[in-house]
């Protein structure tokens, strides 16, 4: 993915933006601001002056030692309002990307790298602005301020300490960017090595116990894991050297500001002098965290790559094959039939999509749907947190789950070890449809609610969900993907036709 590409995914806030950068300027130059008037301060005090001529700048040091602590929370309030945001965006255009692609696109990419990417990737690119770009134009705002602060006093040392900047600011990051590169690379040909071994000795221990080489494939594995190991070593050289020039460059600016400080000593008041020397120590404070900020960049490249395999396809104007119009009336019902793999899904997502914002704001509830490790009841209340356990038991009852709560050791509160795991397939779909009914959403979206049901009950379920006023209240509009509808519903139907994806 392209910057451009990058920006129009996460759509960074730029106003609230540019008030973070003014609120990390300004915590940061109050620090710049707090050394210089100590400076001067400890050294006015030593020539032991009228106490009311000290009490402006004591002043000054106590307001510029809280400011710091105001401006750096309003910095971090207001960066990650921005960053959160962003995510937020992200994923949502993510999500309306995945529908456009062609099915045998989209289901070729596992589940679970679908959630690593939408997941870990995208806060890896939300992350850029926090630890990057943030701080990247704090440090380039601070280090000019300083050197417009030591250049009044002596342009030798501002030069001095303005090339000292270029190495803890420019330097130390690319090296530091060298180095996170190189162990991201190796950790991803390292790791895959080392677990296609490891996984093959775990799947099929038998039968390379039988022919002799399961030691073989177990040693190979360590022999990748030792590898990864003194390569991760090897390559963090450059990180050394990145830490290692921050502080020789600071060293230098230092000595050279005490070294042109002693040839000024004749001709230059005490108290400009130890601006002199204090000054440059505080000016380094932005770029230390600059090599964090070059391997935030190149973990939010690397992310964008894993990304942009998402959307290329969108980009490349292979699109999503064409399903029927619909339009959807309040309090209506929609059936939409059809086999595996031609397109249901698809449609139901492209729905949602029109209703992103509208008063008629709708709910996917897909198939798959997450059961937590929790309770019932805290499995239900993500559907709408301020259900009552009153509520939740009618729900339960009308999917006809009311006997099984029963039998629970808990009722409600009774924990499903494992998610999922703990239910039967069907047992899922009802909570599933439980949450669905819980819901408060105008519109709701149910992707296969009675699989795994016998076809009794999951023709009573699906009666009750395309009849106004049964399962869903008259007001709601409801939309069901089902491979099959019993004979006697006259709900408004959708049929697509297509071969299943393989």
């Amino acid at each position: 993915m392209s910057p451009r590409d990058v920006l129009g995914l996460l759509r960074p806030r730029l106003p609230r933006l540019a008030l973070a950068v003014l609120f990390g300027t300004l915590a940061l130059g109050s620090a710049l601001a707090l050394a210089t008037v100590s400076a001067w301060l400890i050294t006015r005090a030593w020539q032991m002056p009228p106490v009311l001529d000290l009490s402006v700048a004591v002043v000054a040091v106590r307001a510029l030692g809280i400011s710091r602590g105001v401006f750096s929370y309003c910095e971090r309030l207001a960066i990650h309002d921005v960053a959160l945001r962003s995510a937020g965006h992200a994923r949502a255009g993510l999500y309306r990307r995945l529908t456009q692609l062609p099915q045998d696109t989209a289901l070729r990419l596992h589940s679970g790298e679908l959630v690593a990417r939408l997941g870990s990737s995208v806060d890896e690119l939300a992350d850029v602005l926090v630890r990057a770009v943030l701080p990247i134009c704090v440090a380039v705002l601070l280090s000019a301020a300083g050197i417009t602060i030591i250049g009044l006093i002596s342009p030798a040392a501002a030069a001095v300490l303005a090339g000292c900047l270029l190495v803890a600011g420019v330097l130390a990051p690319w090296l530091a960017a060298q180095a996170s590169n190189a162990a991201e690379q190796l950790a991803a040909d390292q790791h895959s090595a080392r677990d296609t071994a490891a996984v093959l000795a775990l799947e099929h221990a038998a039968e390379l116990r039988v022919c002799g080489r399961l030691p073989e494939v177990i040693a190979e594995s360590e022999r990748r894991q030792r590898d990864w190991g003194r390569e991760l070593d090897r390559s963090a050289a450059p990180a050394a050297l990145a830490a290692a020039a921050t502080t020789a460059a600071v060293g230098a600016a230092v000595l050279a500001a005490a070294f042109i400080g002693i040839t000024l000593a004749p001709v230059t008041a005490p108290t400009t002098l130890a601006i002199l020397m204090l000054v440059p120590l505080s000016a380094f404070e932005a770029t230390t965290a600059l090599p964090a900020a070059a391997v935030a960049l190149v973990r939010a490249r690397l992310a964008a790559g894993r990304i942009g395999d998402i959307v290329a396809p969108v980009r490349d104007g292979r699109q999503r094959p064409a399903t029927p119009e619909v339009e959807l009336e309040p309090g209506g019902r929609l059936a939409v039939v059809g086999p595996s793999g031609c397109g249901k899904t698809t449609m139901l997502m492209r729905i949602a999509d029109e209703y992103p914002e509208s008063p008629l704001t709708a709910a996917f509830f897909a198939e798959d749907a997450h059961l937590f490790d929790t309770t019932v009841r805290d499995n239900l209340l993500v559907a709408r947190g301020d259900a009552t356990d009153g509520e939740l038991l009618a729900a339960l009852d009308r999917v006809g789950l009311r006997e099984w709560l029963d039998q629970l050791p808990d009722g409600l509160s009774t924990i499903l070890t494992g998610g999922a795991a703990a239910v039967s397939a069907g047992q899922r779909r009802r909570l599933l449809l439980a949450r669905a009914l819980i819901s408060d959403f105008p519109v709701v979206l149910l992707d296969e609610p009675t699989e795994h049901l016998d076809e009794a009950d999951s023709d009573r379920l699906l009666r009750g969900l395309l009849t106004p006023g049964e399962l869903f209240a008259r007001e709601r509009t409801v939309v069901v993907a089902t491979h099959h509808l019993p004979a006697d519903i006259g709900a408004p139907t959708v049929k697509l036709r297509g071969t299943p994806v393989q």
